[in-house]
């Protein structure tokens, strides 16, 4: 049977706040190892989660309904990335969109003692307290993606750069059209009650900046779904007869607005989609259509979550940094995914 929720808090406060008590285990190990003093210095660095089998972690892992393409690669690849290790058992929830009952998933799994749990919030500002509980259980939490409105509810955030995404896409646009005179540029946007739309387009907006020879002549937002954005985008292409390139924040969305593209007969510009799909690398790759690149928002985040949820039930860091803990964030890159390098990143895309 598992340690009473109190006893693991007990044991487990230096995983929570970063204090001696993981250190000094940690050095401990190192201390008691069988290098000589000749290798001092090296058994002080930090052990690393490594693929040979450790201490059994239970990670339990809640996330939002899987009613995307991006949240179900989101579920699917903390599944697989567990099922690498010998050590690592995953409770997952079906997962909700709404709040309440999404929090009664994860109380269910603080109430069945998981060493560490895994959540992507529907809401990062109503799931907050849920959070809050589980690390108060003495049960650590890798924050994934949407954030927690406190760093109590969390031990580690790790999630994708939504102003990067623009920032990136902003600039590759940029560079395509450096020598063209008076450039125009459109944005089909996610929905804009969401934080993260509005974080792409300023990162977008901070791009173009860069370029006076490029004016931004619309923008729309669509709802993250095909029909959305193949309406939406059929709207933009009546309002604007002629442009030069079309930012669109996500690939799903990105279906729906090239099947506008294609009943309009429209090819003067490139287009630039959002998060990484399988649709959108393989279009990218055929060179057929307007769609030139994806900046990523990776979904392997959650086999990211999964490694650090490892490597924190387990007490050590990570490989390639020289703590003895995992760090406080992780904030992925978004590379810009072309013809040229499209073949590297295949692997990583979603359906």
């Amino acid at each position: 049977m598992s340690a009473s929720p109190a006893r693991r808090f007990a044991s487990r406060r230096g995983l929570l706040f970063g204090g001696a008590a993981a250190s000094a285990g940690v050095l401990l190990a190192g201390c008691t190892s069988n290098d000589t003093g000749d290798d001092e210095e090296d058994s002080q660095q930090a052990p690393a989660a490594e693929e040979s089998e450790g201490p059994p972690v239970t990670i339990g892992f809640a996330g939002p309904q899987a009613d995307h393409g991006w949240l179900n690669a989101i579920n699917e690849n903390a599944r697989s990335r567990a099922e690498t290790y010998a050590d690592v058992t995953l409770e997952i929830t079906e997962g909700s969109n709404d709040t309440a009952t999404q929090i009664g998933q994860i109380e269910t799994l603080i109430n069945s003692e998981v060493d560490v749990l895994v959540i992507l919030p529907a809401d990062g500002i109503a799931l907050t307290q849920i959070g809050l509980t589980a690390m108060r259980a003495g049960i650590p939490v890798i924050n994934l993606d949407r954030i927690f409105d406190s760093p109590q509810a969390y031990r580690c955030w790790i999630g994708g750069d939504n102003y990067g995404m623009g920032l990136n896409a902003g600039h590759f646009i940029g560079e395509q059209l450096r020598d063209v005179q008076n450039a125009r540029v459109v944005e089909l946007s996610g929905p804009d009650n969401l934080e993260l739309t509005g974080q792409r387009t300023q990162g977008f907006d901070d791009a173009l900046a860069n370029y006076p020879n490029i004016e931004k002549v619309a923008r729309q937002a669509a709802e993250f779904t095909v029909e959305s954005g193949q309406e939406v985008m059929s709207g933009l292409l009546q309002a604007q007869s002629e442009f030069d390139a079309l930012w669109n924040h996500d690939d799903d969305q990105g279906v729906g607005a090239l099947r506008a593209i294609d009943q309009a007969g429209r090819d003067e510009f490139i287009m630039v989609g959002g998060a990484g799909a399988r649709s959108a690398m393989d279009a990218i790759q055929a060179d057929n259509s307007v769609l030139k690149a994806t900046v990523l928002y990776p979904p392997t985040m959650a086999a990211s979550a999964i490694d650090l949820a490892r490597a924190l039930g387990q007490a050590k860091g990570i490989g390639g940094l020289a703590e003895f803990e995992i760090p406080s964030s992780v904030t992925l890159y978004s590379a810009v995914v072309t013809k040229e390098n499209v073949e590297q990143y295949l692997p990583t895309g979603f359906n």
